[in-house]
């Protein structure tokens, strides 16, 4: 079946004060009894006086979903988002200066509100530079060159600062100064890492989250215990790293038969970790930071990117990355938190993740019980983005 949505009106909706009667309410350890939850205005409110009640059936509602890493470009990204109940979404890459402005304060027209790094720092030569055709003004040039760098993703309305660990890449002197120029600022910092030596290089750089996880060597003793010291966050995107731990499939090379040289890097990089990345270590690595009690956040790396080989569908992914998280050893409830508490609290917004009154009404109900079973996260009936609602039919 295929879900579709009431479409967005492209305008403000009048407040209106609605009681989701008889739902189990996920409060981040386990459900409730059935009771009633009031949203008015944008908030989860207490007082039910005068409401319009929607009846849950028994369903469960959930706190909206957190996608902890996506890339952004399209207004039709956002509506793809919120069918699937992401209600929030942080943007680790948006190149466009001009498309990041259009797509900010989307809420008051129910579409999924969105945080962004705005464009990530790399150097000259480095593996993304030759792989993606990057704007000049993403590349610094060494450590002297990072306040610059940070100074003028600021003024274009960067919400965090995103820094690309890679080799080749950035030297460790330079993102040391990166991380640094971003802390002074008291912006948090996520690090691209996708293989070993440059998620050890993040960690000694004091980068906030660390996205991505090894595919070429599981987290040691070592490492872990680094994360749990310096109480470090990771995005695994096991989703993404299943993807990029495979041969490219016959569609992908025709699509980049166009871009040659990009085809040429792409392969170059695989022949680099021949015989040695495996999906496999990318989920040891999630499953040994969970025992180690490392903050696992769910995000997906969702991109409709031209240059990319690697595209992954918004909204949806998020239902799959919760599912491996699962396969990973975490329980539905870390996952659970992991789509919505943890990257509320560990990206600083306080006024969500929760089901409370005064929080953002960004809400989930589903028909089944996604504890029971974290595929049930997809029978979704309804969704509200800052309040307005949106009611799943299938057709």
């Amino acid at each position: 079946m295929t879900p579709s949505t009431d479409p967005a009106s492209g305008a403000a909706a009048e407040p209106r004060r609605v009681a989701i009667t008889n739902v189990r309410v996920f409060d981040g350890e386990r459900l409730s009894e059935p009771t009633t939850v009031v949203i008015e205005g944008g908030l989860i409110v207490s007082n039910a006086d005068g409401a319009e009640e929607v009846d849950g059936a028994n369903g469960v509602l959930l706190p909206g979903l957190i996608d902890a890493h996506v890339h952004l470009g399209k207004e039709g990204q956002l509506r793809q988002m919120r069918d699937w109940g992401v209600t929030t979404a942080l943007g680790m890459g948006e190149w466009s200066v001009e498309t990041l402005k259009m797509l900010r304060g989307r809420e008051n027209q129910g579409l999924t509100d969105i945080r962004s790094s705005g464009l990530p720092a790399t150097v000259p030569g480095s593996f993304h530079s030759k792989m993606l055709p990057f704007p000049t003004r993403g590349l610094v040039a060494g450590a002297a060159d990072a306040t610059r760098f940070v100074t003028n993703r600021l003024a274009e309305g960067a919400d965090y600062i995103k820094v690309i660990a890679d080799v080749p890449g950035p030297d460790q002197a330079t993102l040391d100064a990166l991380v640094s120029a971003a802390h002074e600022r008291g912006k948090l910092v996520v690090a691209h890492a996708a293989t070993f030596t440059p998620f050890v290089m993040a960690l000694e750089a004091k980068a906030d989250v660390i996205t991505h996880v090894p595919r070429d060597k599981a987290l040691d003793d070592e490492a872990v215990a680094r994360m749990v010291a310096d109480k470090r966050s990771s995005v695994p995107t096991l989703h993404m790293m299943g993807l990029i731990t495979k041969p490219l499939s016959l569609g992908t090379i025709l699509r980049l038969l166009f871009r040659p040289s990009l085809l040429l890097t792409i392969v170059s990089g695989f022949r680099s970790f021949s015989g040695t990345q495996t999906y496999e270590n990318a989920k040891e690595s999630v499953a040994r930071m969970h025992r180690a009690g490392v903050p696992i956040l769910a995000g997906t790396d969702a991109n409709e990117e031209q240059d990319s080989p690697f595209q992954v569908r918004h909204g949806e992914a998020m239902h799959r990355e919760m599912e491996l998280l699962v396969e990973a050893g975490l329980s539905t409830v870390d996952v659970l938190r992991a789509a919505t508490a943890l990257p509320a609290k560990h990206f600083a917004l306080s006024d969500r993740g929760v089901v409370e009154p005064g929080k953002r009404a960004d809400l989930l109900l589903l028909r089944d019980d996604p504890i029971k079973d974290i595929r049930a996260t997809r029978s979704i009936q309804r969704v509200w983005c800052g309040g307005i609602e949106h009611v799943r039919t299938y057709v």
